[in-house]
């Protein structure tokens, strides 16, 4: 017998205009205005910034894009950890204004090593994991994009400074506030597993050796081989106009690669982007040279990324022998299966 039961018509999915007015209703709501405003906020104190690369425009001009991407940085940082944006990016506003009013140079020193470690910090935590290699490179470059835009805002304060001080002093702070925020997102200590200690002993083993063997060989060195390596660093410079920031190539991004892989499938993958703060901090530092110029500092940049790529691909295949799938067929599926759950880069963390 026929059923009684009306049947049901298939409803049809929206129409793309009918997504597209969805989606201009829901701009007023939830963060995407606030965010809107941050964006528009860093991105004019970055023109405002490069305007006084030039130089052009008048001689407040670098002072007030400095203050507009720390402020705007802060609260993204405050936004992206699970903290108080608000609340954060207006005492980031008022301490700006007040050391812009003040003029003293150990207040604009101040404001600049805080600026370059927000820089470094929010440079790694707004990546988001990746599955494949191509989006590792992805993650890189957004680090390293975000991370110059800081240079530009901590040179933008006009401090005073000993740049080796300087350098260690924000690269301590930028690698304690990382591992930090790791520390609450891995749910402390016990998240990390095997895997993890491993890697962050052998990161905190590489970091140490690479500070020690560059502050003994510049003090105390033997001439000849310092001599070799200063041959080296000006050839580089003579032909390739840049020569790499060791410490982004050695461990920074070959750290930032490994750990965006690895996060796409384990949560471990956190402790080693902590380390990615050395190449985020070299990156925030890049343009407080003054006998390194603009060109030369940004290719630096990318040079040592690239060095450090390769280094963190060998890296990524290496962990994929020994613990993947073998056979390419099934490192596809396992690629293809590998989306570990975490917030958009626009998120907050926790």
């Amino acid at each position: 017998m026929p059923s009684s039961v009306p049947r049901r018509r298939a409803e049809r999915p929206p129409s793309r205009l009918a997504r597209g007015l969805g989606r201009a209703r829901g701009l007023g709501t939830g963060p995407t205005p606030a965010l809107a405003a941050v964006l528009a906020l860093v991105l004019a104190g970055t023109g405002a910034l490069v305007a006084a690369l030039v130089p052009a425009g008048p001689p407040w001009l670098p002072g007030v894009g400095a203050v507009a991407v720390a402020c705007g940085y802060s609260w993204a940082l405050a936004a992206r950890t699970g903290g108080r944006p608000v609340v954060v990016g207006t005492l980031a506003l008022v301490m700006g204004v007040g050391v812009l009013v003040v003029d003293d140079a150990r207040l604009r020193t101040g404001a600049a090593v805080l600026t370059c470690v927000v820089s470094a910090v929010l440079a790694v935590m707004a990546t988001v994991p990746a599955r494949r290699f191509r989006h590792v490179v992805r993650e890189v470059g957004v680090a390293l994009v975000l991370a110059g835009i800081g240079a530009l805002a901590t040179v933008g304060f006009a401090p005073t400074i000993t740049l080796a001080r300087f350098e260690y002093t924000t690269l301590g702070l930028a690698l304690l506030g990382a591992f930090g925020v790791v520390h609450r997102l891995g749910a402390g200590l016990h998240g990390l597993g095997r895997r993890g200690v491993i890697a962050v002993l052998a990161g905190s083993l590489l970091l140490a050796v690479t500070l020690a063997y560059a502050e003994l060989l510049r003090r105390y060195g033997p001439p000849g081989l310092v001599a070799g390596l200063l041959d080296a660093v000006h050839w580089s410079r003579d032909h390739l106009l840049a020569f790499p920031r060791p410490i982004e190539a050695v461990l920074g991004v070959p750290a930032l690669a490994w750990g965006c892989h690895m996060r796409a499938r384990r949560r471990q993958g956190w402790w080693v982007c902590a380390f990615g703060a050395a190449a985020s901090a070299p990156g925030a530092q890049a343009l407080l040279n003054p006998r390194i110029g603009v060109l030369e500092s940004g290719l630096s940049l990318v040079y040592g990324a690239l060095v450090g790529l390769v280094l963190g691909f060998l890296l990524i295949r290496a962990d994929l022998r020994l613990t993947g799938p073998r056979g390419r067929r099934a490192r596809r599926a396992e690629e293809a299966a590998a989306g570990r759950p975490e917030p958009g880069r626009t998120h907050a963390l926790m």
